[in-house]
């Protein structure tokens, strides 16, 4: 059995793109400003004709950019894009440099990072520190959790599914508490094993072992972080705290309200273990890891002492399709589209598959209220529903894409009305080079994994690179959650 040769039980679908109605292949927004543009035209060419002349041509210029498609994206937004990300590189607003900035500027991570900071605590369930992060300008706080995945390949169809239930109940108890607004699953892979495999070793060696043992663990620790990958899962919640009917009077209060909502949720039977809350240290190793990946092996006491904003790079340089930090060059791709057909539970495996270079894959979420979600797939039916009827009336018949689309609408709706959540998601992938001649190689890598999941289609994130490099660590940052 295959990667993809799984049982029909084990096939997820219902994925969909959220569509507004519009004329053509314009968006509702587009439709109404296309229309007041117009309007405006005829009322100047009214009174001063030879306007027209300019006027007509560049209004219609601009639709179609507007209903041209460019990677995914209408082509206006990805010129306008373009536009901004030149201007803001021209302002040298893409660059970032802390030896440079002022105080408190100082003290600060580089663009969506900037409000954040680092908070220690107590958790007094486990009475251990728990590392929180606190987004100054939200309010909104972050907690993370380490996670040790198990294997589900070998695992029966019957216990995969129950995982699976399981992972859907996580997502309803989501939906149902107002603290909760995201949350991400990423799972980092770095090659090597470094120091961090010497000192684990060091831990668990006994004096009276026979010397051949002693000497084949030397020799495996000297040669395997050449040769293998340290994987690094981890789950990030996003929680508002003053969202309770008694909003918390301060920080301390505010950090264990943060943690009373993260333990409510339930992860056993989704097929991972916790293996601990971040503590201060844990965070600090992500975060300056990503930036740095020298220093993810590095030992604990190499974090104990660094300030929040030394986390992050010292320079970073954020680009059209790649972001330069400290300890290399960075790429990042954001999700375009997902099969319409259903696809093996396993489908990601291609890109969880350990390569020559660090890589984070992140699934971003954010689960809609049952009121929210039913409002939103109706307001999806009646846009299906007249898109087909605008194609009918105009060409004789609707297409088949948009008469499929209304059936999985109204499928979606179904399937929400039984007790199903509607979730908002996407998916994000980053990799790490170290030096840009090595770029190439480790871009080439990642679209090979992509390919390999048969049916998934991402593209680079455009303009946003440092933005989602930031996604996928524990800072609180999540493009789903306003």
């Amino acid at each position: 059995m295959t990667t993809h040769e799984v049982p029909e039980a084990l096939r997820v679908e219902g994925f969909r793109t959220r569509r507004s109605f519009g004329v053509g292949n314009l968006s509702k927004g587009g439709t109404m400003l296309a229309a007041v543009v117009l309007a405006a035209d005829g009322m100047i060419g009214t009174r001063e004709p030879l306007t027209l002349a300019v006027t007509i041509p560049l209004t219609l210029a601009v639709i179609g950019l507007a209903a041209a498609r460019r990677h995914g994206m209408s082509a206006l937004a990805y010129y306008w894009a373009r536009f901004a990300w030149k201007r803001a590189t021209r302002a040298e607003a893409t660059a970032y440099r802390r030896v440079l900035l002022p105080q408190p500027y100082a003290l600060d991570l580089p663009g969506v990072g900037a409000s954040s900071t680092l908070v220690k605590a107590y958790d007094p369930t486990s009475g251990r520190s728990v590392g929180v992060v606190h987004d100054r300008s939200t309010g909104y706080m972050t907690v993370s959790t380490l996670l040790a995945p198990g294997g589900s390949l070998m695992a029966p169809t019957g216990a995969v599914g129950g995982n699976i239930r399981s992972w859907s109940s996580v997502l309803d108890a989501m939906s149902t508490d107002e603290q909760i607004k995201g949350a991400s699953v990423t799972i980092q892979i770095t090659p090597g094993a470094g120091e961090a495999l010497g000192d684990d070793v060091k831990r668990r060696r006994r004096a009276d072992a026979p010397q051949l043992a002693k000497d084949t663990i030397d020799e495996l620790v000297r040669t395997t972080p050449r040769a293998t990958a340290s994987v690094a899962p981890w789950m990030s919640v996003i929680v508002d705290p003053n969202a309770c009917a008694t909003p918390p009077s301060d920080l301390h209060e505010q950090v264990a309200e943060a943690l009373r909502v993260v333990d409510s949720l339930d992860l056993s039977g989704t097929g991972t273990d916790i293996f601990r809350r971040t503590t201060d240290v844990d965070v600090r190793r992500l975060v300056r890891s990503a930036y740095d990946p020298d220093a993810f092996h590095s030992r604990d006491e190499a974090f104990e002492d660094l300030a929040w904003s030394e986390c992050g790079p010292q320079a970073a340089d954020d680009g059209w399709e790649e972001y330069a930090h400290d300890g290399g060059v960075s790429v990042s791709w954001v999700l375009r589209e997902m099969p319409r057909r259903p696809i093996p539970y396993s489908v990601l495996l291609p890109l969880l598959a350990p390569g020559k270079f660090q890589r984070r894959i992140t699934l971003a979420y954010r689960v809609l209220d049952p009121h929210e979600g039913e409002a939103v797939l109706e307001r999806e039916i009646s846009n299906a529903e007249q898109r087909a009827l605008t194609t009918a009336q105009v060409k004789g018949r609707a297409k088949w894409s948009q008469k499929a689309d209304y059936q999985r609408a109204d499928k979606a709706a179904a399937q929400a009305a039984s007790g199903a959540q509607v979730v908002d998601w996407t998916l994000m992938v980053t990799t790490t080079a170290r030096s840009t001649a090595d770029l190439p190689a480790a871009r080439q890598e990642v679209q090979r994994a992509i390919k390999a999941t048969r049916g998934i289609r991402m593209r680079p994130a455009y303009g946003a690179q440092a933005a989602v490099f930031a996604a996928g660590l524990p800072l609180g940052y999540s493009p789903l959650v306003k």
